[in-house]
């Protein structure tokens, strides 16, 4: 396969910026072409099956992320199952919710909201929850990797008995992760970034055992498990599946969903574990090379694909305004450089950072 030619960006852009925006591969562009092409063929007579299709979907994504298609929902963002997640929770005065500082505000908004119903929101620096757990912890909410940092939580060692939400926004597409052996309550993921998906393209694993209680927040036609027989719709009281897909409601955004299908299938055919190796292995040789110009990098208690870097005295968003001038992409977030490199990138991007950022040092 000739991943760099699925990339067209690349061509002109020195990009090391995922944790931003995902490059979307011809591959998954071309999917939604070929979904309006049918639906002009065949003026959409066929709209079930394309539910058939997304059922094809839910199973490389339950590949992907070892767990059955059933737990598989799709959602727009990864801001809209955790609202699912907590607005379903019977929350009680004196109730705690735990997190790490520095969360992608999707976490940390939530805490003024939940105040107001007497629950106790509590930020800690990474990695350093267990001080701060108590048996009324009722929530966790973490991400694989934290988009200001780079760290990698280890998921390992997180407690049991309380629930746990996980984010993997910021990894999924280029670390693996394993719903089977982690055990989240739900896995949320927003597909823009690592992911390689367009806007729009989102999906969480919900366990078995939280839809047991978990209500769905959105109510419509396909709430009904029989949704299907639209020639005779059900009317009167929903009788929801056991399945995720309960969760979704109504109508998908079918365009974008055949994208995630494609660039899914496309890293299933790479194999996780070796994008994730030649992710790390680009992450490590840009690691070098920073500390080589005398940059201070954030440590990781795991290896990441995000960096994140600073230089004393140096203003980092003035560094990445002067950089993209030369069409070299990074980001700068709370004052640090953000590097994050993907399976598209290569040794080459690497360097030419380097070289422009000794020039400006």
């Amino acid at each position: 396969m000739n991943v760099r030619g699925e990339f067209p960006a690349l061509e002109r852009w020195t990009y090391l910026n995922t944790a931003t925006y995902g490059q979307v591969p011809k591959r998954a562009v071309e999917a939604s072409l070929r979904h309006y092409e049918r639906r002009n063929e065949l003026a959409c007579s066929d709209f079930l099956t394309w539910f058939d299709d997304l059922d094809g979907i839910r199973a490389s994504i339950a590949r992907l992320i070892h767990c059955e298609p059933s737990d598989i929902a799709f959602f727009p963002n990864a801001a809209t199952p955790l609202s699912l997640l907590i607005n379903g929770i019977d929350w009680k005065p004196g109730d705690r919710v735990l997190t790490f500082e520095n969360e992608f505000p999707n976490h940390p908004y939530w805490g003024e909201m939940l105040a107001a119903r007497g629950v106790h929101f509590d930020e800690v620096p990474f990695g350093e929850w267990r001080a701060a757990w108590r048996p009324e912890t009722r929530l966790m909410m973490v991400s694989t990797v934290n988009y200001t940092t780079g760290q990698r939580a280890d998921l390992s060692a997180l407690p049991t008995g309380t629930l746990l939400y996980v984010d993997g926004t910021q990894s999924l597409g280029a670390l693996r992760f394993d719903c089977a052996a982690i055990k989240p309550d739900m896995f949320a993921v927003d597909g823009y970034k690592w992911l390689l998906c367009p806007n729009g393209a989102g999906f969480a694993y919900i366990s078995p055992a939280a839809r047991k209680w978990l209500q769905p927040a959105v109510v419509g036609w396909r709430s009904d498990r029989r949704w299907r027989q639209v020639s005779a719709l059900h009317h009167g009281k929903p009788e929801f599946a056991d399945s995720a897909e309960k969760y979704e409601g109504a109508m998908l955004p079918f365009p974008v969903l055949y994208a995630m299908g494609a660039s899914v299938e496309m890293m299933l055919e790479l194999g996780p574990e070796a994008i994730e190796a030649r992710v790390l292995q680009l992450a490590d040789y840009a690691r070098g090379k920073l500390e080589s110009l005398g940059a201070a990098l954030v440590p990781s208690p795991l290896p990441s694909a995000i960096l994140a870097a600073r230089f004393e005295g140096r203003d980092a968003v003035d560094l990445v305004r002067r950089l993209e001038r030369q069409r070299i992409l990074i980001a700068a977030r709370h004052g640090n450089l953000r590097i994050s490199t993907h399976f598209y990138n290569n040794e080459q991007d690497v360097d030419r950072l380097i070289t422009a950022l000794r020039a400006m040092l």
